[in-house]
């Protein structure tokens, strides 16, 4: 029997909080804050800390099993972190601060920029993005100005895989550019015959994500720099995907111009429903003065060993401010305290565990999974959810039973080059036994789909609601509750 809801425990006179005497005048709310008809419930105290804490309990987090949400790194996230970002002084510092109030948090911000710089192989970074996204879209003005300033005004292309992650193209029409897909080859890498049939003098540049979204490593990235290069484009590198590179392969070397980094996701904060992200930008040093104004320098004449002295710095050619202050601060502080934890060897075994995690548990699943691509893969890989002596189950009725079982399922139908996806990432935090459970599940489900595949079709069958119409919800979404 379902636990009764905050509402039909409502009766009158009962108060969930006491709020202490006023000790200034009593003030109306204003009107634009109140409603005629409000049923707010009555509810006492316990009511209504048993109900939060209900809610709570129903939501899947890291804390409480694997998350292998394909292309969101879902990693578990060191609590010494949240600790950092905690601090006083970096939650009660003001962005309005003058530099000379707020050395400690300016000092934070250089450092991770140099790190970033370091990890990524670029001449300069900016901090100012605030998601991933967001990164992409500072890397497209970025790009689209440099040209503009050469008076090279006939481009107006970007070239994007099909095989990028799905904003790339949203970033590039945003940018007010046009975009041309690239397909993949048979091994799942750009098609470097259908690239060189497309680079011209309106090619702006390629936005390229690497490992893809396949989970594979593009093979030939020196080779695709050098063809964009040779119209005069730029290549930009979705860096959504570093989990799998810190520390072992750095993007500019192999001729990246610009890319943005995952603070929330490679060097470790919380996300999900939507944030808390962030999403530097680091470019080669041609484009070093289009950065987002103002960056983090090193006063010149501070001495950088004995008595830094930091302060903002607007570079000559920027695009611009494109956030509000300096950044994602509290994201920031998480990035340096796991970056100093691991140091540079950490950061380089993250990515071999994280390489090493998604291969066994793809040896375990893939000779009963369709694998469309079959190589090794990075920190993740896409198989195919559906069984050709299981013709009626499909991807979701997967996804849907894992729930049954107490895990979270993989990212549904993407990429869209391969039929009926899951795409798993287990991450580097995973312990075997933790794979091999997932690995056990994955196969019985797929003995199920044969056996019975109606329990897949109904599917889940525990969970506190039942398989839901998702596009009726989307278009039609009931947003308060009603008897």
């Amino acid at each position: 029997m379902s636990e009764p809801l905050i509402y039909e425990l409502s009766a009158s006179g009962r108060e969930g909080v006491k709020p202490p005497q006023l000790d200034v005048p009593e003030s109306p709310l204003p009107k634009t804050m109140l409603r005629e008809a409000l049923p707010l419930p009555e509810v006492s105290e316990v009511d209504v800390v048993r109900h939060y804490l209900r809610l709570s309990q129903l939501n899947y987090a890291i804390d409480k099993g694997m998350y292998p949400l394909g292309s969101c790194t879902m990693k578990f996230n060191p609590k010494v972190n949240e600790v950092a970002a905690r601090l006083g002084g970096f939650t009660g510092v003001h962005p309005w601060l003058d530099p000379e109030a707020a050395q400690g948090a300016l000092y934070i911000m250089y450092s991770v920029q140099e790190y970033l710089k370091e990890i990524g192989g670029f001449a300069a970074v900016s901090l100012q993005p605030a998601a991933g996204a967001h990164g992409e879209l500072t890397g497209v003005l970025i790009m689209r100005k440099y040209h503009l300033d050469r008076g090279d005004t006939a481009r107006d292309t970007i070239l994007v895989p099909d095989s990028a992650h799905g904003t790339n193209p949203a970033s590039s029409s945003m940018s007010g550019l046009r975009v041309v897909e690239i397909p993949s080859d048979a091994r799942g890498n750009i098609d470097l015959q259908a690239l060189r049939a497309q680079v011209c003098e309106r090619v702006v540049g390629l936005m390229f994500t690497n490992p893809n979204t396949l989970g594979l490593f593009e093979e030939h990235t020196e080779e695709v720099a050098d063809i964009v290069h040779s119209c005069g484009g730029l290549v930009y590198g979705d860096g959504a995907n570093m989990n799998a590179l810190a520390g072992i392969m750095r993007p500019g070397d192999a001729g990246i111009d610009v890319m943005h980094f995952n603070l929330h996701k490679t060097f470790s904060t919380p996300h999900g429903g939507g944030g808390p992200g962030s999403g530097p930008v680091g470019v080669a040093a041609h484009l070093a003065d289009y950065l987002p104004a103002p960056i983090v320098a090193l006063d010149p004449d501070s001495s950088p060993d004995e008595d830094p002295f930091f302060i903002f710095y607007d570079p000559p050619k920027s695009i611009g401010r494109v956030k509000a202050f300096w950044g994602q601060f509290g994201v920031i502080v998480r990035a340096y305290t796991y970056m100093r934890m691991l140091g540079e060897t950490g950061l380089r075994q993250a990515a071999e565990h994280a390489v090493l995690n998604a291969n066994y548990l793809l040896s375990r699943i893939k000779g009963v999974y369709p694998l469309p691509y079959d190589r090794i893969c990075k920190h993740e890989f896409v198989v195919e959810g559906r069984f050709k002596d299981a013709p009626d189950v499909h991807a979701l009725d997967i996804a849907k039973r894992l729930i049954d079982y107490g895990v979270h399922p993989p990212t549904n139908y993407f990429p869209l080059i391969v039929p009926e996806a899951l795409m798993i990432e287990p991450t580097e935090t995973e312990s075997k036994q933790s794979l091999d459970n997932y690995a056990d599940i994955l196969l019985k489900i797929a003995a199920e789909a044969r056996e019975n595949p109606q329990l897949l079709h109904e599917a889940p069958h525990n969970a506190p609601v039942r398989r839901l119409d998702e596009v009726r919800a989307a278009r039609n979404p009931v947003l308060r509750y009603a008897h």
